[in-house]
């Protein structure tokens, strides 16, 4: 009982570290995209300059949001300017007959969702088990090689482990929604930053709870299962998502 609250515990705790910053994350990526018009310092005349709001958004997350722009309307001409417009660019509002998003970017891909969580929960499976981790896993929290057994064999760790895989793709689905674009870096990109944030809760229970090992072992486990769902969330193709909402 209290390796299970343990885990709710985790699992809480979890919640908490992907959805406050993915809100504050959304929240800073939405001001920040769309195309302004603002005067050129060069030419002083208007110019259309968009920002790289990605990137605000990910380095606002831990401090104040570097701004940076993604395109010019004096681009590529003048592409190795000094963004000395980023200031004014900054007070300016989006303009109001910029085009909208295509709607195929507001989508949720479901189905990578799921088939990543079903993914990085059968290799929880394979993990776990008594051909490889099982003893050591164990071991780190306590537990005989009997109890981890009959461990297995109950419906609530299986149960936890489910809402956490699926909880986590679809952490990488909406975060690759609200970017609008689907491509195997971007969730490799988004699924790896989210595991630095659950890598940091691992840390912080480890020093109170297990030894080092334990670390290791669900630290190299979340690691491998960060990359599958990247990977699959962000590559998977488009002929598949039949099941996205609209």
């Amino acid at each position: 009982m209290l390796l299970l609250f343990w885990v709710l515990l985790f699992l809480t705790a979890a919640c908490l570290l992907l959805f406050m910053p993915a809100l504050w994350g959304k929240h800073i990526y939405n001001e920040y995209r769309g195309r302004r018009t603002v005067n050129c310092p060069e030419t002083h005349r208007p110019v259309t300059v968009r920002f790289n709001a990605l990137r605000a958004a990910m380095t606002g997350l831990a401090a104040k949001p570097q701004l940076a722009l993604a395109d010019c309307s004096r681009w590529p001409e003048r592409g190795n300017c000094d963004q000395a417009c980023i200031p004014d660019a900054a007070r300016a509002l989006p303009d109001s007959h910029a085009a909208p998003a295509h709607p195929a970017a507001l989508r949720i891909p479901h189905l990578p969702a799921l088939l990543a969580a079903g993914a990085i929960w059968v290799l929880g499976v394979v993990w776990h088990s008594e051909y490889v981790f099982r003893s050591q896993w164990a071991k780190t929290v306590g537990l005989t090689d009997q109890q981890a057994h009959d461990l297995a064999r109950t419906w609530m760790p299986h149960l936890v482990s489910v809402v956490v895989c699926l909880l986590f793709s679809y952490c990488v689905a909406i975060f690759l929604a609200w970017i609008g674009t689907r491509t195997l870096w971007r969730g490799l990109q988004i699924s790896l930053s989210l595991w630095l944030l659950i890598a940091v809760a691992l840390l912080v229970a480890n020093q109170w709870n297990f030894g080092s090992n334990f670390l290791w072992i669900e630290g190299g486990y979340t690691l491998l299962g960060a990359i599958l769902v990247g990977a699959i969330v962000g590559a998977v193709p488009g002929r598949l998502l039949l099941c996205d909402s609209k």
